[in-house]
């Protein structure tokens, strides 16, 4: 997982339901992407295209857009990207073809940004994206003025970071480990925007927490368990001098692809420390009861960002009201001890 930034002209303040914290919004001029805004009294249809649909908080974010659009009475399709950026482009054109008033999208591929901003700009479709970070005139979100990122619904990626790293680091320090019997495992699509602010940020907060330095190794996958697990079983098999192993990086794929190869490589439980993201694979590791090095997850949750998306762009096409540069959705951390009680679905 499976998310952040700020637009030109005088920002205001814009206030968000579902109890989201707000960001800077745009004064009525979009940042190059929306078109004009203005009041429509048909019949609203919306596409939600998201990366990885079937991912569980992908398909949290699906049903909570899903009640939304019922709650406001307009047509919904959600399209499921899996990994494909090409199919990006294919289905916002579909969405314009079958006169979409606007396109929610969650991009496989950050690339695809510029040539989605011109489809619908053309169009005159608004454009939002949820999630992940594109830009309007570059393939790099990270190389992208401010001004020049489409308005995004998601969490802030460095908050998020920050956590996993804060709790990472606390643990650290209770397990009474020797920094140089330890290594810090960070896996993540790495050219995905939002992940990178994750991993920079637990990085940075995991060290002021745990007030030493520890080795990091960088590991570079797809987002998904299966190539996490595979990359993470070959950086354990070059670095078996490591006595204990921590684990993070941008969301509960990575950690648990990264748990389960180490301890396949035959390391205990209590010597593997894995924080995600997402809480949506840590708990079927916890519901199972048996030991397990996947210690804990930050909770975010799908459903409020998918029902805020479709509010947000709704409100933008209906009422001509400017689309947040960018908003933030609360998380939790959980446990083994905690996860149900803080209303992790695990399906």
């Amino acid at each position: 997982m499976s998310w952040t930034r700020m637009s030109r002209g005088t920002a205001v303040l814009c206030g968000l339901s579902l109890t989201l914290a707000a960001a800077a919004c745009s004064s009525g001029k979009e940042s190059g992407s929306q078109p004009a805004g203005q009041a429509k009294d048909g019949k609203i249809t919306i596409v939600y295209a998201q990366k990885q649909g079937d991912q569980e908080y992908f398909i949290g974010e699906a049903e909570g857009a899903k009640a939304k659009a019922a709650e406001l009475g307009i047509d919904l399709k959600v399209v499921n990207l899996g990994n494909d950026a090409n199919k990006a482009v294919t289905e916002v054109q579909n969405a314009i073809n079958q006169k979409a008033s606007g396109v929610i999208v969650v991009v496989p591929d950050p690339s695809v940004g510029p040539q989605l901003v011109q489809l619908t700009k053309s169009a005159n479709v608004a454009l939002l994206t949820s999630d992940d970070q594109v830009c309007t005139n570059g393939p790099d979100p990270t190389a992208c003025a401010k001004e020049n990122l489409v308005p995004r619904i998601g969490f802030s990626g460095e908050q998020m970071g920050a956590e996993v790293g804060k709790r990472a680091g606390e643990d650290f320090k209770k397990a009474g480990w020797k920094p140089e019997e330890t290594a810090i495992i960070e896996a993540w699509k790495q050219d995905v925007t939002v992940c990178t602010d994750r991993v920079k940020a637990n990085q940075k907060a995991f060290k002021e927490t745990a007030g030493v330095d520890v080795k990091v190794i960088e590991v570079g996958t797809d987002n998904t368990p299966s190539d996490a697990q595979n990359k993470i079983s070959a950086t354990v098999s070059g670095n078996r001098s490591v006595k204990n192993w921590i684990v993070m990086g941008c969301n509960d794929e990575n950690v648990s692809g990264g748990v389960t190869a180490i301890q396949n490589a035959g390391y205990s439980a209590d010597n593997v420390l894995g924080v995600g993201l997402g809480a949506y694979l840590a708990c079927k590791e916890w519901r199972g009861g048996k030991p397990t090095g996947f210690k804990a997850a930050l909770f975010i949750n799908g459903k409020d960002v998918g029902a805020l998306s479709v509010q947000t762009i709704y409100d933008f096409i209906k009422n001509g009201k400017a689309m947040p540069a960018e908003a933030f959705a609360p998380t939790t951390m959980v446990d083994a001890t905690t996860w149900q009680q803080a209303g992790v679905k695990c399906a």
